[in-house]
């Protein structure tokens, strides 16, 4: 809002002159009054009505102030001051617009999460693992070894493994309990020793 400076006794300046209001406009002290009157008397309405529009009410209460600041700035180019009230609810309106387009735009244009990218040793890790775990097969019955790769590695059924190898499907369920167990006793045994 506008202040007067008095500046008394320094030569070469006047006695009294108008601070500038927002926006370069020095409105009239009958202005200043009015603007404070119109925000006692409709800044909370028109708070619910940005809030009723955006569902913020923290943007709600910024859109307002921006408003009010707007009219002021515009004051001495109103047409029909009797009628600030519409011209200020158009504002809020259109500066709820416009919030919502912004908030339309960040919300499609959000970055993508970046996932934690796998550590420099991850690579070698699995190779060592997948080793680890192909050296322990090699320790296995050839019997138990053909009925784990096949069921692991290559996704078979016990029908297509017992056709596979021309054995019973008994046999191969028999054959992937034995091997399981020992090769889960192989990988422990890897495990302790390392």
């Amino acid at each position: 809002m506008t202040t007067q400076l008095l500046v008394a006794g320094v030569p070469g300046r006047p006695a009294a002159r108008t601070r500038k209001g927002v926006g370069g406009v020095a409105p009239s002290l009958d202005a200043d009054a009015q603007i404070t009157e119109l925000y006692h008397s409709h800044q909370r309405m028109m708070v619910r009505l940005a809030t009723l529009l955006l569902r913020d009410p923290m943007v709600a209460e910024e859109v307002v102030q921006d408003s009010f600041v707007a009219v002021h700035r515009h004051w001495g180019r109103l047409r029909e001051p009797d009628h600030a009230v519409a011209y200020l609810r158009r504002t809020v309106v259109n500066r709820s617009r416009s919030a919502l387009r912004r908030r339309g735009v960040e919300q499609r244009y959000v970055p993508p999460v970046v996932r934690d990218a796998p550590g420099a040793d991850e690579d070698v890790l699995v190779d060592e693992r997948r080793a680890t775990v192909l050296q322990a097969l090699q320790e296995l019955p050839t019997r138990q070894r053909e009925v784990l790769v096949l069921r692991y590695y290559l996704d078979l059924s016990e029908a297509d493994i017992a056709s596979a190898l021309d054995i019973s499907r008994g046999a191969v369920k028999s054959h992937a309990s034995r091997g399981s167990a020992r090769l889960r006793e192989l990988l422990a045994e890897e495990v302790e020793r390392r």
